[in-house]
């Protein structure tokens, strides 16, 4: 099984798996399964630091984010505690809040069973079998020129995708070119229709992965020719 730690440049990804993983699981369930791990999903999205392993929010924030007293709280919580998938890394003392992190391995553990449900790519995946290639490289004439950053995302984003794939960079990525950006939309440019296509629908994934790798704030790419 891959790690589960949400690292590198498959991060993003990786943080809608287990996301993914863990709503399969709630939906195999009865309607307490369903609310326990919704308020879960619900708090990660909002608080959760992946980077760090750290949710430190407090009793009462997390009632008025899930719409409950703080007694329920304390009651789901404990139930979080129960099953693993909540440890606690500091107690809370003196005003400070209580400091959790969650168990990936026993999470994944209590949701393997369900990832069939998801689709089979999906479970390959989760249980760390590669995806296959299907990006055809074209025969490049001589060596592809290592990118030159000028500061923006994308340049930046060029570098991260010749490292892991020089022969696609060089066949298909190096001829993109930065057309704008609004808000969280970043457009590329094709040199022809058929190129920003192929692009479009083998190596999009591929392109907004790296993007967000160098620009969290990226949500969408959008190819022009």
């Amino acid at each position: 099984m891959l790690s589960p730690k949400p690292v590198g440049r498959d991060a993003s990804a990786r943080k809608y798996d287990i996301i993914t993983a863990l709503g399969a699981h709630a939906l195999s369930g009865d309607k307490h399964d369903h609310r326990l791990v919704l308020r879960l999903i619900t708090l990660v999205t909002a608080r959760y630091n992946w980077a760090r392993n750290e949710l430190a929010v407090g009793q009462r924030e997390i009632a008025r984010l899930w719409s409950v007293d703080e007694r329920t709280v304390k009651r789901e919580m404990a139930k979080l505690r129960g099953c693993g998938w909540l440890i606690v890394k500091r107690q809370g003392a003196r005003g400070r809040v209580t400091e959790y992190g969650l168990d990936l391995d026993v999470i994944l553990d209590a949701t393997r069973q369900h990832w069939p449900n998801v689709g089979p790519d999906f479970d390959l995946r989760m249980q760390g079998a590669p995806e296959p290639s299907r990006v055809v490289p074209l025969p490049v004439r001589g060596a592809v020129p290592l990118p030159v950053s000028d500061g923006s995302e994308w340049s930046l984003a060029q570098a991260v995708l010749h490292a892991e794939d020089a022969g696609a960079y060089g066949s298909w990525l190096h001829h993109l070119t930065r057309e704008s950006r609004a808000g969280g939309r970043l457009t590329l440019h094709a040199p022809s229709r058929f190129h920003g296509a192929y692009v479009q629908t083998h190596l999009l994934g591929r392109v907004l992965m790296a993007v967000q790798a160098v620009d969290s704030d990226v949500s969408q790419i959008v190819i022009t020719a």
